[in-house]
């Protein structure tokens, strides 16, 4: 049997144990568990679309939450039905034609990563040919102008009031079914001709441009795709949690999947998902420091914000003594299994 067809076999059947495990989380599972399932998968997605701009292209763009904020709202707008919009917009009227449309849940996911991948690409035509800290700073102005514009535009967007009541299509398999979409396109996409330029352009963009690559057309295209795939994760947030504000989409959502990038290692999509289950039970778990608990027989008074303290301290500590991440640049790889099994006496 040849190594193609043994990996093959090997991931189809990874694929299978995963459907069953996901059909045993669903049957047998609390409420709080499968939620906490359902965060990973799409922070994985949102991981995984960062890690295409900034550890593949070498972007380091912090306007993550503004691409998530458009895919959410347009997936929101196109699936309620006109009824929902009508009793809904209060400050004022919902415009037309929003006030009249309603398309399926598949089609209004589609259609939040097309609208964030569209926005990306105007900001990207002039932010681009900045780089290094001038362009994250740029891209956070960006995510930030969004928020605004969201939380301004009432006879779209609600204003600050939100949206509320979006129908609960984001279950277990939608969400895992959706990242393992991203997850297959992203590796076929980085195993082509453009995975090897785009890295090429991150490594040495001078070596690159001096051999005939337009960088900066390559450049744009990793921007879009990342924030194309930063859309459906936020559209899938959205009807997740049932409900969308303009304060959701701040700056904090963004360094949040920034640090699962860093520790689950730049330039590595195994990284980005094994950073995701981390990091997500971990902000989890430590919520029990913004709460008052007992150690030791001694009742320790909670702190609001201290989860975030110590899982700031836990990723300085990653940074310190493991500075290329979990994974770094490597991903998982069947062989690489068997090749240690081998060694082992």
């Amino acid at each position: 049997m040849s190594g193609k067809t043994l990996n093959a076999l090997l991931t189809a059947g990874a694929v299978v144990l995963a459907g069953m495990l996901l059909a045993w989380a669903n049957a047998g599972l609390d409420n709080y568990s499968i939620r906490i399932l359902n965060l990973i998968a799409i922070n994985a997605i949102l991981a995984v679309s960062l890690n295409l701009i900034y550890g593949f292209g070498g972007m380091f763009s912090l306007g993550h939450a503004g691409f998530m904020a458009i895919g959410a709202y347009t997936s929101a707008l196109l699936v309620l039905g006109p009824e929902q919009k009508e009793m809904m917009w209060m400050l004022e009227d919902i415009v037309w034609p929003l006030s009249v449309i309603q398309i399926p849940f598949w089609a209004s996911l589609l259609a939040g990563g097309l609208a964030a991948a569209l926005f990306s690409l105007v900001i990207a035509l002039p932010v681009l040919r900045l780089g290094g800290d001038y362009l994250g700073i740029a891209t956070l102005g960006f995510a930030e102008i969004i928020r605004v514009l969201i939380t301004n535009s009432a006879s779209v967007t609600n204003g600050s009031l939100g949206i509320k009541g979006i129908p609960p299509h984001a279950t277990l398999y939608v969400n895992y079914a959706c990242l393992g979409l991203a997850l297959y396109c992203v590796v076929r996409l980085l195993s082509s001709n453009f995975g090897n330029v785009i890295k090429a352009v991150r490594d040495d963009e001078v070596a690159a441009r001096a051999m005939g690559i337009d960088t900066f057309r390559y450049r744009v295209l990793a921007f879009c795709l990342g924030a194309f795939f930063a859309g459906i994760g936020g559209a899938l947030q959205g009807n997740l949690i049932t409900t969308i504000d303009p304060k959701m989409f701040n700056f904090l959502l963004t360094f949040n999947i920034l640090m699962i990038v860093v520790a689950g290692g730049l330039g590595s999509i195994t990284g980005s998902v094994i950073g995701s289950v981390i990091i997500t039970f971990m902000l989890e778990w430590l919520r029990f420091a913004d709460s008052p608990f007992e150690a030791l027989g001694v009742t320790i008074p909670g702190v609001p914000g201290m989860r975030m303290v110590v899982f700031a301290l836990a990723l300085l500590a990653l940074i310190l003594y493991r500075r290329e991440g979990i994974m770094g640049m490597h991903e998982f790889r069947w062989e690489w299994l068997f090749s240690r099994r081998r060694k082992k006496p």
